[in-house]
């Protein structure tokens, strides 16, 4: 089983990936992107895509036109775990 991050991770999490925002009320993180256009918006969730399901872990997300709107948390952890660290690690060196 998937183990929730300590505070301290999470802290440390936010403070490594500042592009992603917590929410208020659960234990997730956000992050918007805006891309030029809704190809490269289809783009990038295609690669995320990709990855979570290599990985056995998928985003919540949102999509209209050029804007990418993505929620990470582990369900099963009931908050953010390990599992979120690496996926907002992978889709921050696909945008920076």
């Amino acid at each position: 089983m998937v183990k929730k991050l300590t505070p301290q991770a999470r802290d440390q999490f936010f403070a490594d990936h500042p592009h992603w925002a917590p929410l208020d009320d659960r234990d997730a993180a956000k992050r918007e992107i805006l891309c030029d256009d809704f190809n490269q918006a289809f783009g990038l969730m295609t690669r995320i895509a990709l990855y979570a399901d290599k990985h056995d872990h998928h985003p919540e997300w949102f999509n209209v036109y050029n804007r990418v709107e993505i929620t990470l948390t582990t369900h099963d952890a009931g908050g953010l775990s390990e599992r979120d660290v690496a996926m907002a690690h992978f889709i921050d060196s696909l945008i920076g």
